[in-house]
């Protein structure tokens, strides 16, 4: 074990604006983005209700119930929230949250990943990851960053696995969500790994590492096997 005798308080993620090859993750505003955001995820109660299926809040009835939902979790202290903007055109395409902040341990959680229709399956949805992870380790020097969902929501365990979060377990019966139980996957990376991360992620991104017509030539997960070896 490391000697943490020294170990201060973190600072609280800070409103930084991180500028990407494809994407730019800037600190969340009502005004300036509550519209853009919403129409990014879908645009009408069913469509965004259908893409936030899994998160544990009640169903949206319209955007106004969205644009609450957000200001009472960021004005609580609980959340820090981000939205993404694609690269260039400075369209809206998605957000994440900071949340579970504890500063005194040096631990946090990226949640309320929600990923528009615009950024999915293409290079900005990981290059938010590594901006905001990059944020927590380089910057402020967290020691873990979490990652939980829903565990029956497959797609959300098979990115946290493929963008490097170690899976920690699950916690039956953890929530009531939406009149359902909620089991609850648990994910972590932590410093130790972050710079083995941080590479891998960085190789992904490079320019090389995509062809002519912007497909992959080798995956995150491949990478970073590669470069464990």
């Amino acid at each position: 074990m490391s000697d943490l005798s020294g170990f201060s308080p973190r600072l609280r993620p800070q409103p930084v604006h991180q500028r990407g090859v494809h994407v730019t993750v800037e600190p969340y505003d009502q005004g300036e983005h509550g519209a853009a955001l919403w129409d990014a995820l879908g645009g009408t109660a069913e469509a965004v209700n259908t893409l936030l299926r899994f998160f544990p809040q009640p169903d949206f009835s319209g955007p106004n119930d969205f644009y609450a939902w957000l200001e009472a979790q960021n004005a609580s202290g609980n959340w820090v929230t981000r939205v993404f903007q694609q690269a260039g055109t400075g369209t809206v395409v998605g957000m994440a949250s900071y949340m579970r902040i504890d500063e005194n341990n040096g631990s946090i959680e990226i949640g309320s990943v929600a990923h528009g229709p615009a950024m999915q399956r293409s290079p900005m949805a990981t290059e938010v990851q590594y901006l905001m992870a990059r944020h927590v380790f380089d910057d402020l020097g967290y020691r873990r960053y979490e990652w939980k969902c829903n565990s029956e929501h497959v797609v959300s365990r098979a990115a946290a696995a493929r963008l490097g979060f170690t899976f920690e377990g699950v916690f039956r019966n953890h929530m009531v969500a939406k009149g359902k139980n909620r089991d609850t996957a648990w994910f972590s990376m932590i410093d130790s790994e972050w710079p083995s991360i941080r590479s891998a992620f960085e190789a992904w991104l490079a320019p090389e590492n995509f062809d002519a017509d912007g497909r992959q030539v080798r995956g995150l997960g491949e990478i970073r096997s590669g470069s464990a070896k």
